[in-house]
C-alpha cells in the first residue's frame, strides 16, 4: 500500500469556528482523516502539509513512526508549532488508514482499550454571573461531574476587548465563590485563566477564595519559561492543568520532571498525533500525572482523544464544549454525517474500524474558506495583553 496524494481542507464552521481537516488517500481505495490543531493559523499549516507531501507520496503510510521521525527529522530546523500540526494531522490520518486496513479501532493500535466509557468534564464558557450559575446548574442537573470553567467576564463590558487582571480576579473570585456554594463539594470545579495572568495575579486569585474553592488551576500563566511556572507551584496549592499548547514530548518534559503540572492538558492535533501523544502519556505516567485532554477542534479530534483515551492508563476527563447548556457548533453534523455521540457525560469507547469518523469532502470543496482571527484584548494603558 502507498500514499498517493494528501489533501488539506481548511473549513468555516457555522458560529464562526475554523478547522482544518487531512485527508491522506492511498492506492487501494483506504484513506484517513486528520486534523490540525494550530487554531488562527490554518494555511500556514497547508503550506506545511505541502513540504511534507512532496516525499511522503509513494510511501507505505502503515509505516508510522518511521514517516513521524522523517517528517520531524527530516529538515535542519526540526519542531515548532506549525510543523507540528501539520505533522499531527498527518499521524492521525495514518491511524485512521491502519486501523480500516486491519479491521480494528485505532485504540488496538495503541495497546488496546482499557476503559468502556470516557468520561468528560463540560466547559462552562460564562460572561456574567447569572451565566455561570445558570449553565453550571444546568450541567449538574443532567449529570456531569465536573466543570472546567472558561470566563469571558470582559465580554459583558461595552469594550469587550479590555482587559484588567486585577479588576478579573476580583470579580471571578467572587463568582466562583458562590458557585461552589450553589454546587457544593461533590462537583469538580476547575478555572482556565488562558494565561491571562502573572504570578502575583495568580496568587491573589488563589486567596481571594476559600480553601476548596476550585480544584484545579488550567494555565494561569505563560509556559515558554518553566522555571516561572515552578515558582508558581511553591506558591499555589492547588493542581495545574498545562500543555494544551505544548507542541512536543519535549515541551512536557520540565513540567512533568519537576512536579510542575498534576494534569497532562495534551493536543493530539498539535503535540505530534497519536505517535506523540502516547509518548507524553508514558511520561505523565511515570509522574503519576493523568491526561486531561484539550479537545476544542471538533470530531476528528475528539475521536482521537477518544482512542487516546481509552489506551491510556493514566486519563481523567476530555474536554467537552457541546454540553446540555451550551452548544458551540464545533461538531459541525453538515461536514462530519458520521462522528462520534456522547452518551451524557462522556462517550462510549468505538468498536468500529480506524477513527469512526466520516467528512463531507464535497462541501468542503464548495466552500470558500475564509481566514479568521481569534480576539485580542488590551489593558487600560492600550497594551496588548493575552487573549
Amino acid at each position: 500500500m502507498k500514499i498517493t496524494d494528501i489533501k488539506s481542507y481548511p473549513i468555516n464552521i457555522e458560529g464562526g469556528g475554523v478547522q482544518l481537516v487531512v485527508k491522506v488517500e492511498t492506492d487501494n481505495a483506504l484513506y484517513g482523516l486528520g486534523c490540525s490543531g494550530l487554531s488562527g493559523r490554518e494555511l500556514a499549516v497547508v503550506g506545511a502539509i505541502e513540504h511534507f507531501k512532496g516525499f511522503l507520496i509513494g510511501k507505505d503510510p502503515r509505516q508510522i513512526g518511521a514517516l513521524w521521525q522523517e517528517m520531524y527529522r527530516g529538515q535542519y530546523f526540526e519542531g515548532g508549532r506549525v510543523l507540528l500540526a501539520a505533522i499531527s494531522a498527518i499521524d492521525i490520518a495514518l491511524y485512521d488508514i491502519k486501523g480500516k486496513h486491519l479491521g480494528v479501532p485505532v485504540y488496538e493500535l495503541l495497546g488496546g482499550k482499557q476503559r468502556d466509557y470516557v468520561e468528560c468534564f463540560a466547559s462552562v464558557r460564562f460572561t456574567t454571573k447569572e451565566e455561570l450559575l445558570e449553565y453550571s446548574r444546568i450541567c449538574v442537573k443532567e449529570g456531569w461531574k465536573v466543570l472546567r470553567l472558561a470566563p469571558a467576564e470582559f465580554e459583558s463590558q461595552e469594550n469587550k476587548s479590555r482587559f484588567e487582571p486585577r479588576e478579573s480576579i476580583a470579580t471571578l473570585a467572587s463568582w466562583i465563590t458562590s458557585l461552589r456554594k450553589e454546587v457544593g463539594n461533590e462537583i469538580t470545579i476547575g478555572v482556565d485563566y488562558h494565561t491571562r495572568l502573572n504570578i502575583a495575579e495568580t496568587y491573589s486569585f488563589m486567596k481571594k477564595m476559600p480553601t476548596g474553592t476550585i480544584d484545579f488551576l488550567e494555565e494561569p500563566i505563560r509556559d515558554q519559561n518553566p522555571g516561572a511556572y515552578q515558582e508558581l507551584r511553591r506558591i499555589v496549592d492547588v493542581p495545574f492543568a498545562i500543555g494544551e499548547e505544548f507542541s512536543s514530548k519535549w515541551q512536557f518534559m520540565p513540567f512533568l520532571e519537576n512536579n510542575i503540572a498534576q494534569y497532562a492538558r495534551v493536543d493530539v492535533c498539535n503535540v505530534g498525533g497519536l505517535t506523540e501523544a502516547m509518548k507524553v502519556a508514558a511520561m505523565a505516567e511515570t509522574h503519576y500525572v493523568d491526561l486531561m485532554p484539550h479537545n476544542p477542534l471538533g470530531p476528528i479530534c475528539t475521536a482521537a482523544s477518544i482512542h487516546l483515551a481509552a489506551a491510556c492508563p493514566n486519563f481523567s476527563y476530555l474536554e467537552e464544549v457541546n454540553t446540555p447548556a451550551q452548544y458551540m457548533r464545533t461538531n459541525a453534523p453538515k461536514f462530519y454525517p458520521v462522528q462520534h455521540q456522547l452518551e451524557g457525560p462522556r462517550y462510549r469507547v468505538p468498536d468500529t474500524p480506524g477513527l469512526g469518523v466520516e467528512f463531507n469532502e464535497d462541501l468542503a470543496i464548495e466552500q470558500k474558506f475564509k481566514m479568521i482571527e481569534v480576539p485580542r484584548l488590551y489593558r487600560n494603558d492600550g497594551s496588548l495583553t493575552n487573549w
